[in-house]
């Protein structure tokens, strides 16, 4: 797979998934894994580094991926 296709496909995979902690965000939904609820602050910290990485997934093909 060469670079930009790799930086592209995560830069997606990133934005959808920060998307879907929008979401979360947005309609208050509820988090459990096993008995242990995720509180709300959780899905905050992850809708930032999600973002982050897919911005700079895709940042990185407009600058220089190969």
């Amino acid at each position: 797979m060469q670079q930009k296709t790799y930086n592209t496909v995560t830069a997606v995979l990133f934005l959808i998934v920060a998307l879907l902690h929008l979401l979360r965000i947005v309609f208050g939904w509820p988090a459990q894994i096993g008995g242990l609820g995720i509180p709300m602050w959780a899905s905050w910290l992850a809708l930032v580094v999600t973002a982050a990485l897919a911005y700079f997934g895709f940042r990185q093909n407009a600058v220089g991926g190969r």
